[in-house]
């Protein structure tokens, strides 16, 4: 008899606040079909619990997400992959409950996805940020569903052409998160910010969520599908296959 494997994904729900914590140390919380299903379920579960007003979602360690998870590229379908990406962005879109991210750390690739999906996101000053793909042969095509209505068009280019680090002030200012606040007052910034949602009535929040996402839930229905087929594309070229195997081999 196997043993069921060990949850990644964490949900805890207190004083109508429900924390969703990823816990996927040895991967770095990447984007595995594991997690995403946990993750997706996790949120299902808050959607249809009463008591809860309000979500957050963090990581137990550094590292929030470090992006798709390459190792199952051989055995998972790259557009399945691909595909469950924008589901899970959609669904964090069309949540009825406010989203808050927290990144202390690394957020990389379709980690990034995950943070402009959200309502707010609170970072530390210092957390660091990279849309990778480019240096993989690929494009940031699926994630771009929710990271490009967010940044400003000069950072997007800037961030997703030149592939590097930038921090979490650099990531507040580009609009891709909310807040940037210094690492020792993370906790209290997202807490007094996860408190001030809790005094929304749930019909009020769920209506003004509503609201602000039909544009953006717009784009995910109309390009979603076009950017799975892109993705796939370019995870299966010859150029990215050798620049995944060489970064891989690299990591070990």
């Amino acid at each position: 008899m196997t043993d069921a494997p060990a949850e990644l994904v964490h949900l805890e729900v207190v004083d109508e606040i429900a924390t969703i914590t990823l816990d996927s140390p040895h991967n770095r919380n990447a984007l595995s079909r594991q997690l995403i299903t946990e993750l997706s379920a996790h949120l299902t579960t808050v959607e249809e619990d009463g008591a809860a007003k309000v979500v957050v979602l963090r990581s137990s360690g550094r590292v929030f997400c470090s992006g798709a998870d390459l190792s199952e590229a051989s055995t998972v379908p790259m557009e399945e992959g691909a595909r469950a990406i924008v589901a899970l962005q959609r669904q964090i879109v069309a949540h009825s409950k406010p989203v808050v991210v927290v990144v202390e750390g690394a957020a990389r690739a379709g980690g990034i996805g995950i943070v402009a999906a959200s309502d707010i996101a609170i970072v530390a000053e210092d957390a660091t940020f990279a849309l990778t793909e480019v240096k993989l042969g690929l494009t940031p095509a699926v994630i771009s569903l929710t990271v490009l209505p967010r940044m400003t068009s000069r950072g997007a280019a800037l961030t997703a052409l030149g592939g590097e680090v930038f921090s979490g002030v650099e990531a507040a200012e580009l609009g891709l998160v909310t807040r940037a606040v210094p690492a020792v007052e993370l906790t209290a910034a997202v807490d007094a910010q996860v408190a001030s949602l809790a005094t929304g009535a749930l019909q009020g929040l769920r209506e003004t969520k509503q609201l602000l996402a039909r544009d953006l839930l717009a784009r995910i229905d109309a390009d979603g599908e076009e950017l799975v087929r892109l993705s796939a594309r370019l995870f299966g070229s010859d150029e990215a296959r050798a620049a995944m195997t060489a970064f891989l081999t690299r990591k070990k």
